[in-house]
């Protein structure tokens, strides 16, 4: 196989993976119109259309689509290979990519990781904030962030929290215009500040239960975002009802500025996992950053 086949091969594989020529340009370092160029050339000295473009997105074509299926987890392998390697180095080295909430990643990966990363400056570690459960394996994700409840049953799952309870609170100022609800069917009458999941384009249904009994409550208001943060200062200001962590709402209970409400109908969750394919080659710098992280009770 040629060289340049190489070089065109991997550029195509990031646009058909990003589904943008912008995104992928951005991430490979070269211009947009070098990496459309390189592309093209790709696809003449192949005789097939791999791309269908428009004004607005980039998607594979049937052909385009074969080769990102069979040809791209290749890539991925000799990749992985080579980052395998590392373990003949002095200390570990490597980029490690993981997706998790915002919530996720402050209150638990980036305290456990801080700790470790000063002493081995060769790991670079990129942390993508995501609420859109996303396809770790499909994005190239080194290991994802679920609560237990979540992870697939074919993926490797580590412990990394204690389980983790959430709690549906308001303020004050929200509470002196609205009675407090008895039951979680009383939501739907309130303003509760919701969370939206990118994946499915759909609202967050807050997840309540009580003596075996689950519910999946659809709430409605006037603020939609997509941090657990955003939600929670919304709260605070009185804008209405938010359902978070429990752990974050505390300091606000405690303070007065947030009142907890349906209290019995708040389940406990099994605590945040750390997930990664069974077939992923642990290499050392993977494999000290799944030990940093684990929980240990």
């Amino acid at each position: 196989m040629q060289r340049e086949t190489v070089s065109d091969l991997l550029a195509f594989l990031a646009v058909a993976r990003e589904r943008s020529f912008t995104r992928a340009a951005a991430r490979l370092g070269v211009s947009q119109s070098a990496l459309s160029h390189t592309v093209r050339q790709l696809e003449a000295r192949l005789g097939v259309r791999l791309l269908t473009r428009t004004t607005r997105s980039v998607s594979p074509t049937a052909a385009g689509e074969r080769l990102l299926q069979n040809v791209g987890p290749r890539f991925d392998e000799i990749q992985g290979e080579l980052e395998g390697l590392s373990e003949f180095r002095e200390k570990p080295a490597g980029t490690i990519r993981i997706t998790a909430t915002d919530y996720a990643i402050t209150h638990l990966l980036w305290p456990k990781l801080s700790r470790v990363l000063p002493d081995y400056p060769d790991i670079k570690v990129e942390l993508v904030n995501d609420y859109g459960l996303s396809d770790i394996v499909a994005e190239r994700y080194d290991a994802g962030v679920r609560f237990g409840e979540q992870v697939a049953k074919d993926m490797i799952s580590v412990r990394i929290g204690p389980d983790v309870r959430f709690a549906v609170v308001g303020a004050p100022s929200y509470f002196a215009k609205h009675p407090p609800p008895a039951v979680p069917q009383n939501l739907i009458e309130h303003r509760c500040i919701t969370l939206r999941l990118p994946t499915h384009g759909g609202i967050y249904a807050w997840e309540l239960g009580k003596d075996q009994h689950e519910l999946r409550v659809r709430v409605d208001g006037q603020l939609v975002f997509n941090s657990i943060f955003h939600i929670l200062d919304a709260a605070v200001d009185g804008f209405g009802l938010a359902h978070v962590p429990e752990e974050l709402a505390q300091p606000y209970i405690r303070e007065g500025r947030l009142r907890q409400v349906l209290e019995d109908w708040c389940p406990t969750w099994s605590g945040l996992h750390l997930y990664y394919p069974s077939r992923r080659q642990s290499s050392p710098a993977f494999a000290l950053l799944v030990d940093a992280l684990r929980h240990r009770d």
